[in-house]
């Protein structure tokens, strides 16, 4: 059995590009686990709703708070299958690597400025400031693995 050799590209950064995906993995459950944390501690998605809509019942307020949340988690969940993905792909030297990480950050970045800047009826913006600030970190992370997938090595 002959182990296979590092791709000559990625040899010296390959553990600095594998730890900077796990870094957006770790962004990326703590944006999508925040709102569901908020929920139960301060609830400001709660308030945010209401002070869109001032009128609306309580239950119907935390309908739309739930479909927030349920949102935000549910990009935190696929965002986790993309950065494990990417790790699986990265560690297992593939040659569509470079390619896979670099759409997944535009799609990932592309989704993220949306979540941040989408309004809607009432709201200036229906996904709260600080969670579309959250949903940005992973972005970050992103940024710094496409730019660690295609250095070529010295």
């Amino acid at each position: 059995m002959t182990a296979t050799a590092p791709h000559p590209a990625w040899a010296p950064s390959k553990s600095r590009l594998l730890v900077t995906l796990y870094a957006g993995l770790l962004l990326t459950v703590a944006a999508g686990v925040a709102p569901l944390i908020d929920i139960a501690t301060a609830d400001s998605l709660f308030d945010h709703v209401r002070q869109a809509y001032p009128d609306w019942p309580a239950d119907t307020v935390r309908q739309d708070r739930d479909a927030i949340a349920i949102y935000l988690a549910a990009v935190g969940a696929l965002g986790l299958l993309c950065w494990l993905g990417a790790i699986w792909a990265v560690a297992a030297e593939r040659r569509w690597a470079r390619g896979t990480v670099t759409a997944l950050f535009a799609l990932g970045t592309l989704l993220a400025l949306t979540s941040m800047t989408l309004g809607g009826e009432q709201y200036d913006t229906i996904v709260p400031p600080i969670y579309g600030a959250l949903g940005l970190l992973p972005c970050l992370a992103g940024l710094a693995a496409v730019v660690l997938v295609w250095r070529r090595a010295r």
